[in-house]
């Protein structure tokens, strides 16, 4: 009978197992399905048994969580999940530049770090640029780091103002026949701007800002004929822009501005036939130095497990159905 291979992995502490292997050791059958080991825990020791390079893979991933928690970077199970794909990848040590740097604090006081390398040269995008575009499957946090990192601008008054805004792409129904104002027809529209600036800022400090002026929040058709200047202007769900808009939209920078494109270019709802301002734009100007364009996929998804799953089944079938064709 063949012995496989074995590791043997101190655990010194209940905070270390909790870390290491989450409540009721949830995090076990997530390393065991994606490296192919068995993992045994035997008094306060982890027993990794598998094939050489597996075993040798995920005791790896193991000491590297364990040197991160000890040295007071923040692990969760989203930490973890990276962790495996980066050392299928031979890219662990790569977990070290996300592992400490904060990105912003919520009005809550909880930190806001990058999950994945993705998001972190994102972010640094975002902050050595003044025209970021950002594509992306659902979930990869495009709209909440480019949130982040314009209430960190306002607070440090590099800015005068955020201005958030999407298309009112219509579905079935016309604004116009909406009930209520103006405010209560575009809501739906823009609710998920709200959502991102609340858990930053709290409802009410939103709100405050919103009277001052400091903060809009708007359509895009709004946008057109002015000039925004020292703003940190955020367009979110920029595939469903028409390449009317978005030139439109491209053209209202002002001076001490930055502006910030998000888009999923997998879920576009415009009109069949009807090319996406965000894909012409893509092309358009790529290749411009002063311009960064920033590309997420399924790895960078930090929402529940099953949102990567899914996004990746997704992929997957894309791939298929265009071998197809």
């Amino acid at each position: 009978m063949t012995v496989l291979p074995q590791a043997r992995i101190a655990l010194e502490s209940l905070d270390t197992y909790l870390t290491l292997l989450g409540a009721n050791e949830k995090n076990l059958p997530l390393m065991e399905d994606e490296l192919h080991v068995t993992l045994t825990l035997r008094g306060c020791e982890l027993v990794i048994t598998g094939e050489e390079e597996n075993t040798a893979m995920a005791q790896a991933v193991v000491e590297k969580l364990l040197s991160l928690s000890k040295r007071a970077a923040y692990v969760d199970r989203t930490t973890l999940r990276y962790a495996l794909s980066l050392v299928k990848e031979g890219q662990l040590d790569r977990l070290e530049e996300i592992a400490f740097e904060v990105v912003a604090t919520t009005h809550r006081g909880r930190p806001i770090r990058c999950k994945t390398l993705g998001q972190y040269h994102y972010v640094k995008a975002i902050q050595s640029h003044e025209l970021t575009f950002s594509v992306g499957p659902a979930g990869t946090g495009k709209t909440y780091l480019a949130m982040a990192l314009a209430v960190v601008a306002l607070r440090n008054k590099e800015i005068e103002r955020i201005v958030l805004t999407r298309p009112a792409v219509e579905a079935g129904e016309k604004l116009g026949f909406l009930p209520g104002d103006l405010s209560q027809k575009v809501d739906p529209y823009l609710r998920p701007l709200f959502d991102a600036l609340y858990d930053m800022m709290g409802g009410e400090a939103a709100q405050k800002l919103q009277e001052r002026g400091l903060l809009e929040i708007a359509p895009l058709a709004y946008m057109r004929g002015r000039t925004l200047s020292d703003s940190f202007i955020i367009l979110d769900e920029a595939q469903n822009t028409t390449t009317e808009q978005m030139k439109m939209f491209l053209t209202r920078l002002g001076a001490g501005s930055k502006v910030v494109v998000t888009g999923d270019i997998t879920q576009t709802d415009l009109p069949l036939g009807k090319q996406s301002g965000l894909l012409q734009a893509l092309d358009v100007l790529s290749g411009i130095p002063e311009i960064a364009i920033t590309r997420l996929t399924h790895s960078d998804v930090v929402r529940h497990d099953l949102v990567q799953t899914v996004v990746k089944a997704y992929e997957s079938y894309e791939r298929n159905r265009l071998g197809r064709n």
